[in-house]
């Protein structure tokens, strides 16, 4: 066996691996969607929540390993690490919105919700193109759109949240104002996780390409 076909498994894991958190990523964003939409059983939604945010940690366990005791990596092991870390944060702000409905009880949810749910459903689809284009680095266009895109849509949950809040604002409950504010925020960095993302794939093609 030559040392190409030894280096090649190796080499593939970490794709893999980013694949699938990419596709955990859009798994979390879709259920937020579902929550926010068909606002029931949340308890029941929330446990399919929680064991998709620990389908994410085990993958990144596993990058990690992998990152520790693998020579040969498709990209600098910084890369790697900070591509790993932005997927992992992304799926724990997603995680963390679905459990603050929990915690502080929501009766409902709103118009605001809906939009940023669909923001990050959006931005899951484009992580995930994204991240396929990072298995041959082929079609560079494509991964810029990706990093352009999600770049776009940070600055949409932006707009989002600064009406979410003037209205907001307008309320006479405090504990409202409190509850809800720290929800959106929440959101809108997820967003935030998002676009770190697309800083990690515009310096990937920098180096790289």
């Amino acid at each position: 066996m030559g040392l190409k076909n030894l280096i090649a498994p190796q080499d593939k894991i970490f794709f893999e691996l980013f694949e699938e958190q990419a596709t955990t990523i859009c798994k979390a964003a879709d259920l937020l969607a579902t929550i926010f939409a068909d606002y029931t059983d949340l308890e029941e939604k929330y446990r399919h929540m929680k064991e998709i945010e620990h389908q994410g940690d085990a993958i990144t366990h596993r990058a990690y390993d992998e990152l520790n005791r693998t020579f040969i990596t498709p990209f600098e092991p910084e890369e790697i690490s900070r591509l790993v870390t932005s997927l992992d944060d992304v799926i724990d702000n997603i995680d963390d919105v679905a459990h603050m409905l929990l915690v502080y009880e929501v009766k409902k949810t709103d118009e605001y919700m809906i939009e940023f749910a669909k923001c990050l459903k959006q931005s899951g689809e484009e992580i995930k193109t994204g991240i396929e284009g990072l298995r041959t680095l082929k079609d560079t266009e494509t991964i810029k759109g990706c990093s352009i895109e999600l770049n776009r849509l940070e600055n949409v949950a932006d707009e989002i949240l600064s009406r979410a809040l003037s209205d907001l604002f307008k309320s006479t409950d405090p504990v409202e104002i409190i509850k809800l504010k720290d929800i959106y925020e929440h959101l809108e960095i997820a967003t935030d996780k998002c676009e770190d993302i697309s800083n990690v794939f515009s310096a990937i093609l920098i180096r790289h390409t």
